[in-house]
């Protein structure tokens, strides 16, 4: 039986036995969760911006992948000075994790943005359970607070308000597909709403304001 088996540039084989999904590679998936990020929690008027630098141009310099800034009102002084900023680093598997590449997790709260499957294997090589992961950040990112929480991309079929169906999912995950199909969950969040924030106000305005991708989106 032949089987044609063109790859197209989507990452896409098509045979005449239907249609089969490859996985992702690091950057597309890295893409599709920061695309996924924007599109499920910052859009409607949001203040953020990407690839926030903290002390450029010193021996410290650090990147935090996403950085997003929620004022408690935006009519009075007081209410500004209220707001909390949210630091997510975006990781597409266990390899960029653990890759060097950033923990930043320097906000009011802090997370991990990353697959299901890479969620599973954290979970499965005791890496969060064990206190691998947070010994990780207190040896290579000093400054970084260990009190986080992960969102996964899951379908938008699966109930967040059923645990059982939540750990099917990560059981078993969904392989990323069309983005319009997926959204965001909290899961294992609780000390993320723990953190403390050392930065200054100021500071972390001005670097989301120097970073080449800021946004306020809907206006």
């Amino acid at each position: 039986k032949k089987v044609l088996t063109t790859v197209l540039s989507c990452g896409i084989v098509i045979a005449d036995i239907g249609v089969i999904n490859l996985s992702m590679t690091r950057k597309e998936t890295t893409k599709f969760l920061t695309d996924l990020l924007i599109a499920d929690r910052l859009s409607d008027r949001k203040y953020f911006a990407k690839e926030v630098t903290i002390d450029a141009n010193t021996t410290k310099a650090k990147r935090v992948d996403v950085m997003q800034f929620v004022p408690v009102g935006v009519f009075h002084v007081s209410d500004i000075e209220k707001g909390r900023f949210i630091c997510y680093e975006i990781k597409s598997c266990i390899q960029d994790i653990y890759s060097g590449n950033g923990l930043n997790f320097l906000g009011d709260e802090n997370y991990v943005v990353t697959t299901a499957e890479t969620y599973k294997k954290l979970l499965d090589g005791g890496d969060i359970g064990s206190g691998k992961l947070h010994n990780y950040i207190k040896e290579n990112y000093p400054e970084s607070s260990t009190k986080f929480g992960f969102i996964i991309a899951v379908p938008k079929s699966v109930d967040g308000r059923s645990n059982k169906l939540v750990m099917q999912e990560i059981e078993n995950p969904t392989p990323l597909g069309d983005i319009k199909d997926f959204k965001l969950l909290n899961i294992n969040c609780g000390q993320a709403l723990l953190a403390k924030r050392d930065r200054s106000m100021i500071e972390l305005m001005f670097c989301m304001l120097r970073a080449k991708h800021n946004y306020t989106n809907g206006g």
